[in-house]
């Protein structure tokens, strides 16, 4: 018996162009509600003209080690999965979610959770679970045009995420840290 995957998310930065790619992929394919989200992309401006550079940061859950979202939902419907992957039981949130005053959405340092008032449950990225069980790349990593996010199994020395992490050049934790010990890693940010 093979062990559990560790998946991991990695960024490189240099090559995101801000295109948004993957926020509107991860919308469509899980029909994300207006105004919400569970991929955003935030940019930031230097200089002044003529010589201005935007620079851009694709944002997702940061699936922490140390996961305040885990500790602050009251109905223990956050958990972390032998993979490595922070979910959410959605059908255990709709229990729970009228009476907890959404804590998971306050605790979350990254504003990654979002409660969803038409499916009755908070939501956040899950790396696409459901696509993982299917051997499917998430959908934001297959929508990149630029290849800027790289995902795999950390736990596989040929994986497209170790190789990138074990380069030269590796990658760090984001680069706002708010705590949680983000797992979600970044090169260039």
């Amino acid at each position: 018996m093979h062990p559990a995957p560790q998946w991991r998310l990695a960024i490189d930065i240099e090559r995101c162009t801000g295109c948004h790619a993957c926020s509107v992929a991860c919308k469509a394919e899980y029909r994300i509600p207006l105004g919400r989200f569970r991929t955003k992309v935030y940019y930031r401006d230097e200089g002044s003209f003529p010589a201005v550079r935007r620079h851009f940061l694709p944002a997702f859950c940061m699936q922490c080690a140390d996961a305040p979202c885990l500790t602050a939902c009251p109905g223990k419907a956050i958990a972390r999965g032998g993979d490595g992957i922070v979910r959410i039981q959605a059908d255990t949130c709709s229990e729970h979610i009228k009476h907890c005053g959404k804590a998971c959405e306050s605790a979350c340092p990254y504003g990654a959770i979002y409660a969803d008032p038409q499916a009755g449950h908070a939501d956040k990225c899950d790396l696409c679970s459901d696509r993982l069980e299917a051997s499917l790349a998430p959908t934001c990593v297959t929508a990149c045009p630029t290849e800027a996010l790289i995902f795999g199994d950390a736990s596989d020395a040929g994986s497209p995420v170790r190789r990138f992490l074990a380069s030269p050049r590796g990658a760090t934790a984001v680069p706002i840290d708010r705590g949680g010990q983000p797992q979600v890693l970044y090169r260039a940010a």
